[in-house]
């Protein structure tokens, strides 16, 4: 994942992977998502968290899922 995108440190949330410049882990967006919320929904409760990095992790995860299985 792009250092731009998400991060991951010890101390910062114990290293759970979160959205850069924030202590939002990218889990909670996949919660929101299969939950049957949108991404609009996310943003919504997470405002430190831009429409952009949320759209850069979900194409960033669909490449590495498509060369995994191409």
């Amino acid at each position: 994942m792009s250092s731009s995108v998400v991060t991951s440190s010890p101390d910062i949330m114990g290293g759970t992977p979160v959205f850069a410049g924030t202590r939002v882990p990218v889990e909670t967006l996949l919660d929101y998502l299969e939950g049957g919320e949108s991404i609009e929904d996310f943003l919504e409760g997470f405002p430190s968290v831009h429409r952009e990095q949320v759209i850069a992790f979900l194409e960033e995860t669909k490449a590495r899922v498509l060369a995994e299985v191409g």
